[in-house]
């Protein structure tokens, strides 16, 4: 076939697709409208959870800025293994930093936090704060296996990290994240069914038509393609709708967070966050539709 031949018949082919999709959008539109609601609502609450669980990863990411480990010198050490200590923390490869701070250090920092309480009492004479090594982990997750070994370190008399706070936040932080995986996988399962289902419904009015086509030579993909762009329509307009809606939520919570004056709770900007959650939702929705067309003309093309 020579170019000039085959151009218009690229061209009346893709006109084809496009006027067979709108059609059966068009014949099923009430199953269509419905099936769209459905992956809308499915993917605005994965969005939701996305939102939450992002904004969880950002603050706790901020607390492992500040995890650290506080060895306790014991006041008995000498100079010399104090300095050995030092050098010890320092070269450990799960250490990223090792500060000291002296007895005298901790009563001013004691006498800052609670003022007038200590007016009166000389410190200077008489402090009971050991000295201490201030250690951020290299890996804040590995908190609790680096304490335990620096608390065997000779010269420590003990070690803290705020071990239940600590643990306790990296267990819930776990489990969001087991939960976020659930939800995605579950979701996505629902949604494929609801596609295959409408698009279904379409492809069964057209089989006979579909078996002739078959008959003559028409090639699955040609037959195929119209029901694959219903889906991939579908999806994105079940994707685009939740994101709308997600945009405008979000930013109804961060003006509430301003007017209440909880500038404790970082959230993550706008755009950011509305960029990262469209990067997964958008292809996600297209994706599924895809797959739920797929599996929904599968069925029929084996005549």
């Amino acid at each position: 076939m020579n170019r000039k031949g085959f151009t218009p018949m690229i061209i009346s082919s893709i006109g084809y697709v496009l006027s067979e999709s709108f059609k059966g959008l068009f014949r099923n539109r009430l199953m269509c409208i419905t099936s769209t609601g459905v992956v809308a609502v499915t993917l605005l609450m994965l969005g939701i959870f996305m939102l939450l669980s992002l904004n969880v990863a950002h603050i706790t990411d901020q607390v492992k800025e500040q995890v650290e480990i506080v060895a306790y010198i014991d006041d008995q050490a000498s100079s010399n293994t104090v300095a050995a200590l030092r050098q010890k923390l320092e070269s450990n490869p799960g250490v990223l930093e090792a500060s000291y701070v002296s007895s005298e250090e901790h009563m001013e920092r004691l006498r800052r936090q609670l003022g007038s309480v200590l007016e009166g009492y000389d410190t200077e004479l008489d402090n009971p704060l050991l000295a201490s090594f201030e250690v951020r982990a290299m890996v804040p997750e590995n908190v609790a296996v680096l304490a335990a070994e620096i608390e065997s370190y000779p010269g420590v008399s003990e070690v803290f990290y705020g071990q239940d706070y600590v643990e306790s936040l990296f267990s819930v932080t776990r489990v969001l994240q087991l939960l976020g995986l659930t939800l995605m996988v579950g979701l996505a399962i629902t949604a494929v069914f609801l596609i295959s289902h409408t698009i279904g419904l379409t492809v069964m009015m057209r089989k006979k038509e579909i078996a002739i086509m078959k008959y003559v030579g028409a090639t699955n993909w040609f037959i195929r393609w119209p029901f694959i762009l219903e889906g991939l329509l579908m999806g994105l307009v079940g994707a685009i709708i939740p994101l709308v809606a997600l945009y405008y939520l979000y930013q109804y919570a961060l003006d509430w967070v301003a007017v209440n004056n909880l500038a404790f709770i970082s959230m993550l900007p706008l755009q950011e966050v509305i960029l990262e959650v469209g990067r997964y939702l958008l292809p996600l929705g297209v994706g599924l539709g895809i797959l739920g067309s797929g599996f929904s003309i599968g069925r029929f093309l084996k005549v």
